[in-house]
C-alpha cells in the first residue's frame, strides 16, 4: 500500500485541530501530499417549503463561506495557511463527502480524529469513524494521539481470512515508512467449546492446525522484515487490547472484512469494537470482495460446472460483452 495522498476530515470539535495537525505531521513525515476536508449539513433545504428555494445558491454561499471562516480560526494555529486555503468544504455527510473525495484525488489514506459513541448513537446518528470504515474503500486511519505523537510501535493483526494480505502489506508499509517496529499478532478464537467439558481457548486440535496455517500461509507475508510474530488463543478484541497495552503499541493495523449492518447489530464487529473501545490509533484496511486470482470468467466456469451437476437444469452459456 503506498502512500500517496492523505485526506484529513475535520469539523468544529475541541479535537479538529489536534487531528489536523497530527494529520498535517503525518504527511510530511510520509512525503506525501494531504489535504483538508470539512462535511457541511445541507440547512438550506429547510428552507425550500417557505418559498426562498430560488435562494438556495445564495444561502449555499453564504453557509459554505461561513463554515470556511469558522474552520480557519480553529485551525489557524496549528496547520500552514496554504493547507488551510485548499481546504475542500462540501454539503452532505461526512463519511459521503470523504468517499467522493477520495475517489475524485485518488487519495489512498483517509484520517479521522478518534470519537467513542454509544451503540445507540451509532444507530441512530451514525458515527464518522465507523460510516467511513464501512463505506471509504481506502484505508482509514482513525487517531487517537496528540499532534506530537510518535509512532514508533506498529501491531498489525492477521488471520487466516483473505484480510490477511493487505492488511500485512498497510502494516509493512506503515512501518517502514514511519521507521517503526512491527509486531504480528494472530488471535485463535475456538469456536465452540467441546461437549466433553474442554476449556474455551485452550491447545485444541483446532488451535495446533490454525498454527500451522498460520506458518505457511500467514507469517511469510512478512518475510524480508524485522518482525515479530505472536500467537494467541482467547477472545480476539480483549487479546488484541491487551497485546496492545502490554507491548505499547501507538498504531494497531487491521482488516476490515465488511460485514453486513444486521451481523453488526447481532454479533458486533472486531473492527468496530476496536474503534470503540482501543486506546491508540487505529488503522482499518479494507479487504476486497473479489480477490486477485478469481476473475469472473473463473467464477463463471465454476456456476456452470454446479449448474451441469444439477439433475434436469441446463448450464447457461456465457454472454460476451
Amino acid at each position: 500500500m503506498p502512500w500517496k495522498r492523505l485526506l484529513i476530515g475535520v469539523d468544529d470539535s475541541p479535537e479538529a485541530a489536534a487531528n489536523a495537525a497530527l494529520g498535517w505531521r503525518l504527511a510530511q513525515q510520509l512525503r506525501v501530499e494531504s489535504d483538508l476536508v470539512h462535511a457541511v449539513r445541507e440547512y438550506w433545504i429547510t428552507f425550500a417549503e417557505e418559498g426562498l428555494v430560488e435562494h438556495a445558491a445564495e444561502f449555499q454561499l453564504a453557509i459554505i463561506t461561513s463554515a470556511r471562516q469558522r474552520m480557519a480560526a480553529a485551525l489557524g494555529p496549528h496547520v500552514p495557511e496554504d493547507m488551510i486555503r485548499r481546504m475542500i468544504v462540501r454539503f452532505g455527510r461526512t463519511a459521503v463527502v470523504l468517499r467522493e473525495v477520495a475517489r475524485e484525488l485518488e487519495a489512498d489514506t483517509i484520517l479521522l480524529g478518534g470519537k467513542h459513541h454509544s451503540m445507540l448513537n451509532r444507530w441512530v446518528g451514525g458515527s464518522t469513524s465507523h460510516d467511513a470504515v464501512r463505506t471509504a474503500g481506502v484505508p482509514v486511519l482513525v487517531t487517537a494521539s496528540p499532534a506530537d505523537h510518535v509512532f514508533r510501535r506498529v501491531l498489525v493483526a492477521v488471520d487466516l481470512s483473505a484480510a490477511a494480505e493487505p492488511t500485512a502489506a498497510a502494516a509493512l508499509e506503515a512501518a517502514t515508512v514511519l521507521g517503526a517496529e512491527l509486531r504480528a499478532v494472530s488471535v485463535i478464537e475456538t469456536p465452540i467449546v467441546s461437549p466433553t467439558g474442554t476449556a474455551p481457548f485452550a491447545r485444541t486440535p483446532f488451535y495446533e492446525i490454525a498454527e500451522r496455517e498460520l506458518q505457511r500461509r500467514v507469517w511469510p507475508l512478512f518475510e524480508g522484515r524485522s518482525v515479530t510474530t505472536v500467537i494467541h488463543a482467547g477472545p480476539v478484541v480483549e487479546t488484541i487490547q491487551g497485546e496492545a497495552a502490554e507491548w505499547g503499541a501507538d498504531l494497531v493495523v487491521v482488516g476490515s472484512h465488511g460485514k453486513g449492518w444486521g451481523e453488526r447489530l447481532l454479533l458486533g464487529s472486531v473492527t468496530e469494537r476496536l474503534l470503540n473501545h482501543l486506546p491508540t490509533s487505529l488503522l482499518v484496511v479494507p479487504v476486497s470482495a473479489q480477490q486477485p486470482g478469481t476473475p469472473t470468467t473463473v467464477r463463471a466456469r465454476r456456476t456452470r460446472k454446479r449448474a451441469a451437476r444439477r439433475p434436469g437444469r441446463k448450464p447457461k452459456r456465457a454472454t460476451r460483452k
